[in-house]
């Protein structure tokens, strides 16, 4: 008998919440989820070695930057990855899903950057893939008159390239309060209740009749 009494004590009360409520119960509980994830995750480090195409005698500038986008394509080819595996001494699947290339469409270089949970082994595989695409292109620059040189080594980085907690708890919040306000959009609307009808009264010449027939 208690429960049924408090249930729509505790009905009525939910009802009164404001509708921003769920908003920015949304937007906490993001917040607090995205602060957990960048807290407790391991943090992440990005190295990036730079290769430069320099042309021959026989060459251009114009051919050096056309061959610099084609080597940002194949160094993340097994036949690249295969050669840097040795040095960088990890399997080419660590390689191909840590190493991403980057190209210019106004200078001839390419960008070779790695990412790992340890800062040496992130300018490690950077590195290696870098001299491993310098090899195979100098392999053939007798037909290409194109020549790529080694720019500038990666070090170690000094700072994780992954995400603090504090800018994983301000996205985790606005998808929170987003999810929030689509929730708001979505619930369903309380109709207006219909007032009841009124009583029908008989008329007063209704009445006599029916007591001259009594």
């Amino acid at each position: 008998m208690t429960e049924n009494a408090r249930a729509p004590h505790l009905t009525a009360r939910s009802r009164a919440l404001p509708p921003w409520s769920l908003l920015a119960a949304g937007a906490v509980l993001g917040g607090l989820l995205g602060g957990a994830y960048g807290t407790f995750k391991a943090p992440t480090y990005t190295a990036t070695s730079y290769v430069v195409a320099v042309p021959t005698e026989k060459s251009d500038q114009a051919s050096a930057l056309g061959f610099a986008q084609a080597y940002g394509r194949v160094a993340t080819q097994l036949a690249v990855l295969g050669d840097a595996q040795v040095w960088a001494g990890v399997p080419v699947s660590t390689l191909r899903s840590s190493v991403q290339t980057a190209t210019s469409p106004d200078a001839p270089m390419v960008a070779v950057s790695a990412t790992s949970k340890r800062r040496d082994l992130a300018a490690d595989m950077a590195n290696a893939v870098a001299r491993s695409l310098t090899r195979h292109a100098n392999d053939t620059k007798r037909s290409t008159h194109v020549e790529l040189l080694e720019f500038s080594r990666a070090v170690k980085p000094a700072a994780p390239s992954s995400a603090p907690a504090t800018v994983t708890g301000l996205v985790g919040a606005s998808a929170g309060g987003l999810l929030g306000g689509l929730g708001l959009l979505v619930r369903p609307r309380r109709r207006p209740q219909e007032p009841a009808p009124a009583a029908s009264v008989p008329s007063p010449a209704t009445a006599a009749d029916v007591h001259g027939q009594l």
